[in-house]
């Protein structure tokens, strides 16, 4: 079967044979019962059981992908490689609904995915291999299920964990506006989940889910979730006390969400007559896509430039020019202490001179900071 679908190195295999092949193991279950049984095969046999599935998953005819559509038709599937089914009703249940004719022997030893350390690593990569396709990781982002990697991300199996770690990256950077979608729908309840992350007692995950967390909020598709996050004053809170980790990495991790982080150059323009909104203009080296309102015709009609800014950083807590007041009383209430600490902030980094230019902007915003007149 792996020398059909795959062929060999001097031979490609005959496309109307993996063809049939892929629609037999579509038609028989079979897809479905070598990953059920994916505990009960030796090494070499799960090595080759990961390449099948991989290999079928890539398979294209023309633009269509078959084996996507046959998953999105069966998300069980991915479900089983996710987590597994824990008792003999539910599996059989799911197997009869599905039109899968499995032996109780298969039903019984379905594999438990991140929950069975002799194959969690396997399902790991078919599992990402999927969430290369769009509406395979859109499937597993709106599912209960999702949030069982905020616990799978903290086993004490430290390859499990890494390896879930990647899988949950993945899902959260890959598909750029459909993880915007998923996290403005979901913002209450990812982040309450995130938080506890950040407070684990597992360095690797807490540094991890930091770094991660600074690539989330900072991401130009995901705006809208940047401005909520800092706009709460438990989570700059946060940020301060991880300033002051007893790991200098986490600090690290910590001051790129605290502070300005220059991404990119933007150049926003105020139109005249009878347009007020600010609109984004893509430079060159900049990964700022324009601001949807603004269409070229608009941008390169030469309309009068009332007001012209060259915004090199993007901003978080100290450098947005919109923080709430409850950030600004925070920052305000601690500002000698601030400027104190960041004056003293890993002063070890001499040859880093995009850090210390990113520390003195930040001592400089913190400073300038000036009560609120009534």
């Amino acid at each position: 079967m792996k020398e059909i679908l795959c062929g060999t190195t001097d031979k490609e295999p005959p496309t109307e044979i993996v063809a049939q092949l892929a629609q037999e193991l579509y038609n028989s279950g079979l897809l479905v019962t070598l990953i059920a049984n994916l505990q009960l095969i030796d090494f070499e046999g799960k090595k080759d059981v990961s390449q099948i599935f991989n290999n079928i998953l890539r398979r294209q005819i023309g633009t269509r992908s078959p084996t996507v559509e046959y998953i999105s038709a069966h998300p069980h599937i991915l479900f089983m490689l996710l987590k597994g089914l824990f008792d003999f009703a539910a599996a059989r249940g799911l197997a009869l609904r599905a039109s899968y004719f499995l032996c109780a022997t298969y039903v019984y030893s379905i594999s438990d995915g991140y929950e069975s350390p002799n194959i969690a690593l396997r399902c790991g990569i078919m599992l990402r291999e999927c969430i290369r396709h769009e509406p395979l990781a859109k499937i597993i982002l709106f599912s209960e299920q999702f949030r069982d990697f905020f616990k799978y991300v903290e086993m004490s199996t430290f390859d499990i964990a890494s390896d879930a770690f990647a899988t949950f990256k993945d899902l959260l950077t890959r598909h750029k506006l459909l993880v915007a979608e998923f996290l403005e729908q979901n913002y209450d309840v990812i982040f309450e989940d995130y938080e506890k992350l950040l407070h684990s007692e597992n360095y690797v995950t807490k540094r991890q889910s930091l770094k991660l967390l600074g690539e989330l909020i900072l991401d130009r598709h995901n705006f809208a979730i940047m401005t909520k996050y800092i706009s709460k004053p438990e989570n700059l809170k946060l940020m301060m006390n991880l300033l002051r980790d007893k790991s200098p990495n986490i600090q690290f991790e910590a001051f790129h969400v605290f502070k300005v982080r220059p991404k990119a150059a933007s150049f926003w323009f105020e139109l005249g007559g009878s347009q007020s909104s600010i609109y984004e203009l893509q430079c060159p080296g900049s990964d700022i896509v324009s601001d949807p309102r603004a269409s070229p015709k608009i941008l390169n009609a030469g309309h009068p430039v009332i007001a012209l800014a060259l915004l090199l950083p993007q901003k978080v807590f100290v450098a947005s020019p919109n923080k709430t007041q409850p950030i600004v009383e925070i920052l305000l209430k601690n500002q000698p202490k601030l400027i104190e600490f960041l004056s003293n902030f890993q002063k070890e980094r001499t040859d880093d001179e995009q850090f210390t230019d990113e520390k003195n902007y930040l001592i400089k915003q913190i400073r300038d900071l000036k009560k609120p007149t009534a």
